[in-house]
């Protein structure tokens, strides 16, 4: 039996909608950025968003299992993960581990150098953070004192405050480890203690409902406040000098309270639909940031004419898994997403920053604007289960149909004003407990057609809400069972509806009286899925098959059979060529339409919901039970060579595959850290890839491009005013023209080994004209190019000049000047200096190379090489140019 660990086809990419869990969030105000980081949880990961824009700019790693507990300080992150503690610096670089714990840990607390734990067995423990050592072990009674809370009142040296579910409250010195004080408390269990700005002051929540002011020195209670939204979940104080105590409640509610009037300020009803899991002030600046377990995070300003809240920025996913996904654009950039929690969301695939919430959906709309949001619960429409929708008219009116669980009425959303339409699809007459069961919205965005369990099709318009007609006569409906799909074609002539009856039929869009021809099905049928470019129709049968038709010629034309589960979604890919299906045994399947055969199959840790394949065909996105996030998965075959075979399901070992993260997969948490990848040898680009191109160097144009046109450029560079020699010049070395001062120090070199010293005064040749005159091989020459590549333009055309007999020159130095040029041309390399070089030198000596034999003979076998590199490179050109205007016309 074969094996496979991977699909051939998908690949995890990441996640998308996941933002907050129960765990509070951690705030750090980066001194550097001037700006407050906001660390929120996401399960195994935690998320860093940047306070000015709410923008993620960072992923941790994976942890073992799921994040427990959050803290930080200036310096570090960290998190807590089954029974151990990571230190996390700029959101993503592990720098320690901190094991010791027997249990999970549910406090965590910085204290300078030191970090103070708490688990689940009621055992604190302390440790060196730069040293990752236990530096305190204190173990408590459950019965007696049962931590729940810790803080650090300011100017208390080495000293903590632990509350416990019984209400004592101890004083402890971490550093003698004794105990200083215990408070008797309020014979109720503490759930939160926040230390006051005031001195001694601390805030104490009870389970009760009290909030506490007590004065830890004199042991008194300053003022007592009673909260009556809940349980006091959070609680903070604003810190830019309004004497204003904020509390979060377990039902999502914020209060604000008056410390000086001793009275409620304001409040913040449902500011979240859960727990406020975290709550807390910005320093000197008039904002609060909290989360919660509803997926959010949310950002408000104290702006309010009556001391109160605003909403300023939020980041938001489901609070509840999404069943529903759909791609709503050609670009596949964005996403629909709809769940249980009736709320409908546009997740972008490109940046989280452009996600969007609709809202919730509601029974009236503007109701629920004007009333408070604890009036309006009972308004909220149930879960969406099915969505349409088309894009062409979104700027005129709503291009999204909804249908809801149980439910006789679709609602219509605005993707253009990013909230729900105003109108509600019902027909004329529903009877009792009749629902809708499907719809679709017309390629045109003008109408949508909804199907119902009493076997009803109504057609309704999209712009205006109204009732546009139905199908089937007043005496006989469109089916005599439930509706399972309903379809229209691409130019809105047909429209098929599959019932409970096993039959599919087909209905002229207009006349919609009797249908114009019926299939008669071997399956039911329960939902239906429609590529209308290519005119194909699926069907999602009872029996875990799939079945095909083609709506031109009304005929079944494949049939899939391979599901161990009931189908829960269907999708076709943009050029129908493959059609995607997922069931509820944990597959994913991939048929291949043409050839009728399964050619990839992969399994998930949870069942898929739902799919949806990118109109560009590079992401396919689902969702999953219990889930609350979108996955995308990577079409491997953009950036592959992959030759996709039939797959027998009952030979083929279904591989398993993880649910994709917010981040690539990297190596396990623990060996972060350890790995030694060694010291990676320098990549050297070669000289030349290949022979047979043409190469050009790596000199700037300027040491090439104005050779012909140096006079030129001499001209309009020449100063205006002369220039000033001194009387007595210092004493200089020569120098070469490059980045890095070298000295020039051939001519001091020694004359061939022999003890005669020769006078330069009696040589006419230069430097570089000795090194050419005596080339003999390849090499030889190799060295002298490299050499004229150190020299500057002006230096160059100096050295052409002077190859002339009557410049001081010779014979044999113009023709060695030649084959040097011939060895260039033939190398195929520094092919742009070669033809400069050349040009300069017919530009010099034209006039002497016609006159001289030898030389005219030298240069053919330049006219030669050159004619045969631009051959090459003509012919490269060309076929570049063809191959460029073959792409443009597909």
């Amino acid at each position: 039996m074969s094996e496979r660990s991977s699909s051939r086809i998908f690949t995890g990419s990441r996640v998308l909608g996941y933002v907050s869990t129960h765990v509070p969030f951690v705030a750090r105000f980066i001194k550097r950025r001037g700006e407050t980081l906001l660390c929120t949880s996401v399960g195994k990961w935690f998320h860093t968003y940047g306070c000015d824009k709410f923008r993620l700019l960072s992923v941790s790693g994976e942890h073992p299992g799921p994040i427990t507990c959050m803290s930080g300080d200036n310096y570090h992150v960290y998190t807590a993960s089954e029974n151990n503690i990571y230190a996390w610096r700029r959101g993503c670089e592990l720098k320690h581990v901190y094991k010791g714990h027997s249990a999970a840990i549910h406090l965590m607390f910085p204290f300078g150098i030191h970090l103070i734990s708490i688990d689940e067995e009621n055992i604190l423990k302390i440790f060196d953070i730069k040293e990752e050592t236990e530096f305190l072990e204190l173990g408590f009674d459950e019965d007696s004192f049962k931590i729940t809370t810790l803080c650090h009142p300011p100017t208390y040296l080495n000293k903590i405050l632990l509350g416990s579910q019984q209400g004592q409250l101890q004083l402890w010195n971490v550093r003698t480890s004794k105990l200083v004080f215990t408070f008797k408390g309020w014979d109720s269990s503490v759930v939160v203690t926040e230390p006051a700005p005031a001195v001694d002051v601390v805030a104490i929540a009870l389970a009760n409902g009290k909030v506490i002011l007590h004065n830890l020195k004199f042991n008194q209670v300053v003022m007592e406040f009673i909260h009556d939204w809940g349980m006091v979940s959070s609680l903070s104080f604003r810190l830019d000098g309004a004497p204003v105590m904020i509390t979060g409640s377990s039902k999502g509610h914020i209060v604000m309270w008056d410390l000086e009037e001793r009275r409620v300020l304001s409040q913040v009803q449902s500011a979240h639909y859960s727990k406020i899991a975290g709550l807390k002030c910005l320093q000197s600046e008039p904002l609060m940031v909290t989360n919660s377990e509803d997926n959010s995070l949310k950002l408000w300003i104290f702006d309010m004419p009556d001391g109160g809240a605003r909403l300023l920025r939020r980041r938001e996913g489901h609070s509840q898994p999404p069943s529903v996904v759909a791609h709503c654009e050609p670009t596949g950039h964005n996403l629909l997403a709809a769940g249980s929690d009736s709320s409908l969301h546009i997740m972008n695939t490109v940046s989280e920053t452009f996600n969007k919430s609709l809202g919730k959906a509601s029974h009236n709309r503007k109701a629920s604007k004007k009333k408070k949001r604890l009036q309006v619960d009972n308004l909220i429409l149930p879960p969406i289960t099915k969505l349409s929708s088309c894009m062409q008219r979104d700027k005129q009116w709503d291009s999204i149909a909804s249908l809801h669980e149980g439910f006789f009425m679709a609602t219509t959303w605005s993707y253009n004003k990013m909230r729900m339409g105003d109108h509600k699809l019902k027909p004329p007459a529903t009877d009792k407990g009749v629902t809708a069961n499907c719809l679709t919205v017309t390629h045109c965005g003008n109408f949508v057609l909804i199907g119902y369990s009493n076997g009803e099709v109504h057609k309704f318009n999209m712009q205006s809400g109204l009732h546009r007609g139905c199908y089937g006569k007043e005496n006989k409906l469109a089916h005599k069972g439930a509706l399972r799909g309903v379809e229209t074609d691409l130019c809105n002539q047909r429209v098929m509806t599959v019932g409970a009856d096993d039959k599919l039929k087909f209905w002229h869009f207009k006349e919609a009286t009797t249908p114009f021809h019926v299939i008669r099905l071997e399956e039911s049928a329960t939902s239906t899925k429609c590529h209308r470019e290519s005119g194909l129709l699926a069907l999602a049968n009872e029996d875990f098959s799939i079945t095909i038709v083609d709506i031109d010629t009304m005929n079944i034309v494949r049939k899939f059979d391979g599901h161990n589960g009931r189908i829960t979604d269907i999708v076709f890919d943009i050029q129908s060529r493959w059609l995607i299906s997922s069931s509820m045994d944990c597959t994913v399947c991939t048929w291949d339409i043409p050839s009728a055969q399964l050619v990839d199959i992969f399994s998930v840790e949870q069942p898929c919901t739902s799919l949806s394949m990118s109109p560009t065909g590079d992401f396919l996105a689902t969702t999953h039970v219990g889930e609350l996030g979108i996955f995308l998965w990577a079409n491997r075959l953009l950036y592959e060579k992959i030759f996709l075979k039939p797959i027998d399901k009952n030979a083929v070992s279904i591989p398993k595959l993880k649910l994709p993260s917010t981040v690539p997969e990297k190596p396990d948490i623990e060996d972060i850290g350890i790995i030694d990848l060694g010291e990676e040898p320098e990549y050297i680009s070669p000289l030349q890839i290949s022979e047979e191109l043409i190469t050009l160097s790596d000199q700037p144009t300027s040491r090439w491009l104005n050779l012909l046109h140096l006079d030129v450029v001499k001209k309009r560079n020449k100063p205006k005013t002369p220039l000033t020699v001194p009387k007595s010049a210092p004493f200089f070395l020569p120098t070469k023209a490059s980045l890095e001062l070298e000295f020039d120090l051939e001519k001091d070199k020694d004359n061939g080994g022999t003890k005669l010293l020769i006078p330069d005064s009696l040589s006419t040749l230069t430097a570089f004209a000795k090194k050419l005159i005596v080339c003999e091989t390849e090499d030889n020459y190799e060295q002298c190019i490299e050499k004229l590549k150190t020299l500057s333009p002006t230096a160059i055309e100096a050295e052409v000049t002077s190859m002339a007999p009557d410049d001081g020159g010779s014979l044999d130095v113009m023709k060695q000047f030649l084959l040097m040029l011939n060895v260039m041309l033939k190398s195929n390399r520094d092919f742009e200096l070669a033809q400069s070089y050349l040009s300069l030198f017919l530009k010099m000596h034209t006039k002497f190379v016609s006159q001289n034999e030898k030389l005219r003979k030298s240069l053919l076998l330049v006219e030669e090489s050159s004619a045969e590199a631009w051959s090459k490179l003509q012919s490269q050109l060309l076929y570049n140019i063809c191959v460029v205007k073959a792409l443009k016309e597909m």
